[in-house]
């Protein structure tokens, strides 16, 4: 198992390309602008994507991005160890204070599925929010679980086990699945609550995004949160999610947008708003969607490092957002955006808005 588990982190890394090679002191030698980021394993694949474009038209900048979960990316950016960090989950104000002078943005949403492994099964699984928080609670145990089978009606399930996978680190894809779960689930909330990193109640955990396809993707009835992009790239199919409207919803870009603008009007005072389980009146949205964000100094101790990664960062904003449907993420809403350019223009300056310090 252990050397399956590992042959297809290897597998998953190589298909997504890998930027996150380097090490901090081998990403600062040699010549040009070295910019070295770290954390969400979640918009890994288009952050790769962003990287490739903007070194094509500005040879001079070398970025690295270290795919290590959101929780690492925070703690290394924390240390002074890296130019900028990547996390799922934003930092409340209480946690600022314990970081260095920094700003948070919005660069990218996107939906958190829920893959599965299944093959006797020739359509979509669905599952409500009291079966999702059943079956990471460890009290469904079986697919052919009635709770499963009332979502799926005329479905032949097979009886097979459940094999729940989580992911082991601090992470910020968990941040967004299980604030989900926290939200739809009275009994997830008593005795799992959310954050980085929870007390799993069930599964096999596994390291980053990749870690927990790979568990996916080598089990016959395994079951996992993670990025579509890294379901998608593997072959494996996403659960339709029935949210607060009482539809089955598909992971997609266009269903993560549906769940941004069922919060507009919170995000436009703070960024940091989850969009998870949206109200009934967002008939289209997705319900297990989130914003990634980025973490950037302040105060840059290295001034043209500074000036690349605010360009680095506005072409994320600007043309970046082009990218981002192909690879199952949602544009930023112009909405969104303003704001974020307008903290972007903090960077060297004074604190503006939620989220900065």
């Amino acid at each position: 198992m252990r050397f399956k588990l590992f042959a297809a982190i290897i597998m998953v890394a190589a298909l997504l390309g890998c930027n996150s090679g380097k090490s901090p002191a081998n990403a600062s030698a040699g010549g040009g602008t070295q910019i070295v980021g770290a954390g969400s394993t979640f918009v890994y694949p288009i952050m790769g994507r962003w990287i490739e474009a903007f070194q094509q038209s500005n040879g001079d900048v070398k970025i690295n991005y270290q795919s290590i979960g959101s929780g690492g990316g925070i703690q290394q950016l924390k240390k002074g160890v890296v130019d900028f960090g990547a996390s799922d989950a934003a930092l409340s104000d209480d946690q600022l204070k314990d970081m260095p002078p920094m700003v948070q943005l919005a660069e990218s949403a996107g939906p958190v599925c829920i893959t599965y492994n299944l093959p006797s099964l020739q359509q979509p699984l669905k599952l409500s929010p009291s079966t999702l928080a059943g079956i990471y609670l460890g009290k469904i145990k079986k697919w052919s679980d009635p709770a499963i089978a009332k979502d799926n009606p005329g479905v032949k399930l097979p009886d097979a086990d459940v094999v729940v996978a989580h992911r082991t680190e601090s992470s910020g894809t968990s941040n967004i699945f299980t604030t989900y779960l926290d939200a739809v689930s009275p009994e997830w909330h008593t005795k799992v609550g959310k954050g980085l990193s929870v007390n799993w109640p069930a599964g096999l955990g596994g390291k980053g995004s990749e870690g927990v396809t790979g568990v996916v993707k080598q089990t016959e009835g395994g079951i996992g949160y993670v990025e579509l992009t890294y379901a998608t790239q593997n072959n494996l199919p996403a659960a339709q999610i029935k949210n607060a409207a009482g539809k089955w919803i598909t992971p997609s870009p266009e269903a993560t947008s549906a769940a941004i603008a069922a919060f507009n009007d919170k995000l436009s005072q703070d960024v940091r708003t989850p969009i998870v389980n949206p109200p009934a009146s967002a008939a289209d949205a997705y319900p297990i969607s989130g914003f990634t964000f980025l973490m950037i100094p302040k105060q840059p101790r290295d001034p043209a490092k500074g000036k690349a990664l605010q360009n680095f960062v506005s072409y994320i904003l600007s043309n970046g957002q082009s990218l981002a449907a192909e690879l199952h993420y949602a544009r930023l809403p112009n909405e969104v955006q303003e704001v974020d350019k307008k903290i972007l223009a903090s960077i060297g300056g004074q604190s503006s808005g939620p989220g900065a310090q």
